[in-house]
């Protein structure tokens, strides 16, 4: 009787720890792939510095760092001449546009929709016939395009 008491002492011991290895044999290869998956993502491929990869010491300044929202430059370039639009007249506006495309190239490709937003505040702005006289073929006639859309 004594030595059935002990067997079943020893076997309740060995059930937990049979569940636990099990649990662990099972969970710790998927825990090990995903760790492995996400520290691949995490390499710098390119060879360049810029996009380097963050340390543990990284880590926390990321974490307390505030979040600060980077917009296209495009949209930086329409919010500020949205904003210009309100204190001097749709043909300052248009000049300034000319010269940002003509010194960031890339910005020509956004002339066309920057000029027919501002077309389309110059109407709410200044009325249709007022925003109108300010027209010229600045991005192709975008603005006049966008005067003519807030009109109808």
């Amino acid at each position: 009787m004594k030595h059935s008491i002990t067997t079943q002492t020893r076997r309740s011991h060995r059930g937990p720890a049979r569940r636990v290895g099990r649990s662990l044999a099972l969970v710790l290869p998927v825990v090990l792939v995903l760790s492995g998956t996400l520290a691949v993502t995490r390499v710098n491929w390119t060879g360049s510095p810029a996009g380097s990869v963050l340390t543990a010491s990284d880590i926390t300044s990321v974490r307390s760092a505030p979040k600060t929202v980077v917009h296209a430059p495009e949209d930086v370039l329409r919010d500020r001449l949205m904003s210009e639009l309100h204190e001097k007249n749709p043909g300052v506006v248009l000049t300034h546009l000319q010269e940002a495309v003509n010194g960031h190239p890339s910005l020509a490709r956004h002339c066309t929709s920057i000029a027919r937003s501002l077309g389309r505040a110059a109407v709410r702005i200044y009325g249709a016939s007022r925003a109108q006289s300010y027209a010229r073929p600045v991005c192709d006639t975008s603005f006049a395009t966008g005067v003519l859309a807030a009109r109808g």
